[in-house]
């Protein structure tokens, strides 16, 4: 059995970072050689020197959508908070409500704008384990249609107590952003410019899969053995024509760059029958040791939360006592972490 408590850390709460670098490209790389065992310092804007040419990158394309809700009980005019997390086909919610005091079946909320002004109701219709309710908005349209007038991005707690600014809405997402579903952004992404896109084109091939974010992702082990912890399940997609460019990747013996861990759970999951080749479902894919690696040779990351699967899967991928060592040094040399903190190239 694998502890838990081995994935803590002491970061000093300074090194958080609360807004991006003015330029994305301008954060802070760690370079991290699995085979010399170094650890180096470059930019974000100097990843092409670190690659081959023939690398195939991947990035995960979904974008956040503005899935942080607030209002008031309609009963007791009690401040309410909400997380958008999926829909169904018949129009139903599955979300998680905050609110002080005990909400009831049948209960509605006011929703409210970006400028707190009253419009539009939601009906609690039915709980669910974790804290999660099936709710029904009134009045047409879809999920997002009322999301994009009156929802805010869901920033994670630790950047300033989740509340955002106008800035946040481009800067909590992606350049490359397309398909929407994620209720937390694909972080790694947030470094790249259109500039940088372009230069890696030159000399690499670029690849999109899909793997929308959910809370399950960024959830703390609450168990005291990683074997016990159960991964929420996401939705994600890898295409044909990028299945067909993975595999010649692999069978020219060049290696799979993957940004974020997002890309990398999709990728393993496809791994995992052996080969690369369309793939559209769920995955719960849980990376902890002694996972072996098939479908990923090269990652680029953020800094991650203690006790969290991103840095279980880090530390799994780059080797445990190296990663360590790679934060220790973070820390000291003062890296920027979490979401919109400096990234970490593990070769």
């Amino acid at each position: 059995m694998t502890n838990a408590a081995d994935y803590d850390y002491e970061l000093p709460k300074e090194l958080i970072a609360q807004f991006p670098v003015e330029s994305r490209a301008d954060a802070r790389l760690m370079v991290v050689d699995r085979k010399a065992g170094t650890v180096d310092h470059a930019h974000v804007r100097d990843l092409p020197d670190y690659l081959n040419r023939g690398d195939a990158i991947v990035f995960n394309n979904s974008k956040v959508i503005p899935a942080a809700l607030s209002g008031y009980r309609t009963k007791t005019r009690g401040r309410w908070q909400g997380l958008f997390l999926d829909s169904d086909e018949n129009g139903l919610w599955r979300m998680l409500c905050r609110t002080r005091g005990k909400m009831e079946e049948g209960e509605t909320v006011m929703l409210t704008d970006r400028e707190a002004r009253d419009h539009s109701l939601l009906t609690l219709v039915s709980k669910l384990d974790g804290g999660q309710w099936v709710a029904k908005p009134a009045g047409e349209g879809t999920a997002f249609d009322l999301l994009s007038e009156i929802g805010r991005m869901p920033l994670p707690h630790y950047i300033r107590g989740g509340q955002m600014v106008t800035a946040d809405f481009d800067s909590y997402q992606t350049v490359y952003a397309r398909k929407p579903g994620s209720v937390a952004a694909p972080t790694a992404g947030l470094h790249f410019t259109k500039p940088l896109l372009e230069k890696l084109k030159k000399k690499f091939g670029l690849h999109q899969v899909t793997l929308h974010v959910g809370m399950g992702t960024f959830r703390p082990i609450g168990t005291e053995n990683l074997e016990e912890h159960t991964m929420h399940s996401e939705w994600g997609e890898l295409d044909e024509e990028t299945a067909v460019a993975l595999q010649a990747t692999r069978e020219e013996g060049n290696r799979i760059v993957a940004v974020g861990t997002t890309s990398v759970r999709v990728l393993e999951t496809v791994a995992l029958s052996g080969s690369f080749s369309p793939w559209t479902g769920e995955t719960n894919l849980f990376i902890r040791p002694p996972f072996r690696f098939e479908g990923v040779d090269a990652l680029m990351t953020n800094f991650h939360l203690p006790r969290s699967t991103l840095l279980v899967l880090v530390r799994t991928f780059g080797g445990d006592e190296l990663i360590r060592y790679a934060y220790k040094v973070a820390v000291e040399e003062q890296y920027r972490f979490y979401s919109y903190g400096d990234a970490m190239l593990i070769l």
